[in-house]
């Protein structure tokens, strides 16, 4: 009874809003047309269609499993490193110092790194000092650049997620796992490979597929570093949805990438659930 107030509340919150959006997919363009007429599925075959969409679903994927890939990497080896047996005001320093990109918001990561790599940021300056460069980069108007460019502040802006789900997965396997291991001749490599990997291995999966759902949905940081852009380089699915409703106005249409949105999110979430249920 106590639960029922709260469970009604989001229910409605979440249920509405999902049936409009369906509701709008099978409709001609709603909102602006006075008397909106039944399509069916006319609109997701013209969205399915459109090479714009491939283009932003391609980009929408690369985009997901680079940060993914770039989280797991740096994220283990940021865990492993403030895991380590030293000084414990030190420890809880760079723990504190690791963690700060994870909590400042979209708006002022992006907004930060705008700055730093804006062709006469600090980054083009100190390439050109130390000799990489011969001229500034655009790094978010090259179209050549764009990508690398968003997954680097992707990256930098999810590892401590990554870290701090590691940490903990770190801290709970037993250090005679690793004793027995270096009595056996295994050095560093072969420690991490032959027990930490498997030890973690639950919590990697769980973690990467978590990870996974969140940056396939991401809208603000791709927004406001590139707008989806140069032309349409950086277009995923959330930038592309709202370029259909508040650009061109088309909300049919961006109700109806919104629903192919929610439709592979929900894959990704049955494996977590799944996962998390071999787990418990």
């Amino acid at each position: 009874m106590f639960l029922l107030p709260g469970l009604l509340i989001l229910s409605t919150l979440l249920s509405i809003p999902l049936y409009k959006v369906f509701e709008y997919s099978l409709y001609d363009n709603v909102i602006i047309n006075p008397e909106p007429q039944f399509v069916g599925l006319d609109n997701y075959v013209e969205v399915i269609g459109d090479t714009g969409y491939w283009q932003a679903l391609w980009n929408t994927f690369l985009f997901t499993v680079g940060s993914v890939i770039g989280h797991m990497v740096i994220g283990t080896s940021l865990a492993m490193l403030v895991n380590a047996n030293i000084n414990k005001r030190a420890l809880t320093f760079f723990r504190t110092l690791l963690i700060l990109p994870w909590i400042f918001t979209a708006v002022v990561v992006a907004l930060n790194w705008q700055l730093l790599l804006n062709p006469f940021g600090v980054v083009n300056y100190s390439l050109e000092w130390l000799g990489f460069i011969s001229e500034p980069l655009d790094w978010f108007g090259d179209a050549d650049l764009a990508m690398w460019s968003l997954l680097l502040v992707s990256t930098w802006r999810g590892y401590p997620f990554i870290m701090i789900s590691f940490l903990s997965g770190l801290q709970s396997v037993p250090k005679e796992l690793y004793e027995a291991a270096e009595i056996d001749g295994a050095n560093f490599l072969q420690r991490f490979w032959h027990v930490t990997l498997p030890q973690l291995k639950p919590v990697i999966y769980g973690v990467a597929l978590l990870d996974l759902i969140w940056t396939f949905q991401l809208f603000p940081l791709v927004w406001l570093t590139t707008g989806g852009g140069p032309g349409r380089t950086t277009e995923v699915l959330s930038t592309l949805t709202y370029r259909l409703a508040f650009v061109d106005f088309e909300f049919s249409k961006a109700s109806t990438t919104a629903v192919t949105i929610l439709v592979i999110s929900a894959l990704f979430t049955i494996l977590y659930l799944r996962n998390e249920t071999r787990r418990k």
